[in-house]
């Protein structure tokens, strides 16, 4: 196969500031993208991703809003108007033990990880390329394996487990492909945004790594691998499937 697997095309990134969108926003743009538009609320952190390829567009957006999916919409349009590749990624996590409930934490996980890519999904939709296009949700691991004090968080993943699959039996007569990725344990900034200060998150994946039977955390990208591969033609085949990437801590469960 071509080195430049997406040579020429548009692809839409969300949450590519940091993380397993930064990772996937660049291997996309190393694998020949003409543009890769990178979404989120942080404009420094996109800058930052901006800076490392010129095939990288930084919007802030909020994709949550009909002014962030406008923003994104914009932007493809200002690509040429055919978007090939748009990956789901803004996410967040938050514990939620439920007898501490908080509807505002509630709302976020909600919006952020579910509603966020509806609207963001039906406002591209016309631009996807049809045939041809390609969709990759960004899940977890506990969409479909949750852990205590994680009930709204596994619930938001639940639900894009269950959007991948119509969309793929949606969309297939279109030629539209869409897939998921549902990694276990990355080693990204979500931990920090939940108070974990440095000495926890590493004690967190030295206890987690004893569990894991490949004996470690993910790096961001290992799953932008699966990412591309997916979008590429390597997945020509390949629709309404959720690949679980937890190094077989499935298999140990």
């Amino acid at each position: 196969m071509s080195d430049q697997p997406f040579a020429q095309q548009t692809v839409v990134v969300t949450g590519g500031g940091t993380g397993i969108g930064r990772a996937a926003a660049l291997a996309f743009a190393a694998g020949g993208a003409s543009t890769v538009i990178v979404t989120g609320r942080r404009p420094g952190r996109l800058a930052e991703v901006a800076a490392l390829d010129s095939a990288i567009v930084p919007v802030t957006a909020d994709v949550r809003t009909d002014e962030g999916t406008e923003a994104v919409a914009a932007a493809v349009q200002a690509a040429g108007g055919a978007l090939d590749v748009l990956v789901h990624n803004a996410g967040v996590f938050r514990f939620s033990p439920p007898d501490t409930a908080d509807p505002g934490v509630a709302r976020e996980v909600l919006e952020t990880n579910v509603l966020g890519p509806v609207l963001l999904g039906a406002r591209l939709l016309p631009l996807l390329r049809s045939p041809g296009a390609s969709v990759v949700v960004v899940s977890s691991r506990a969409g479909h394996n949750p852990s205590p004090g994680s009930s709204v968080y596994a619930a938001s993943k639940a639900a894009a487990h269950s959007l991948t699959r119509t969309w793929a039996a949606e969309l297939a007569p279109r030629g539209i492909r869409v897939n998921a990725v549902a990694p276990g344990f990355v080693r990204t900034e979500a931990y920090a945004a939940n108070g974990l200060g440095p000495e926890e998150v590493e004690g967190l994946f030295t206890h987690v790594s004893g569990q894991i039977p490949l004996g470690r955390v993910a790096e961001p990208g290992e799953v932008a691998a699966w990412i591309t591969a997916l979008a590429g033609p390597d997945g020509s085949q390949v629709t309404g499937q959720i690949i679980t990437l937890d190094g077989g801590l499935d298999v140990a469960a």
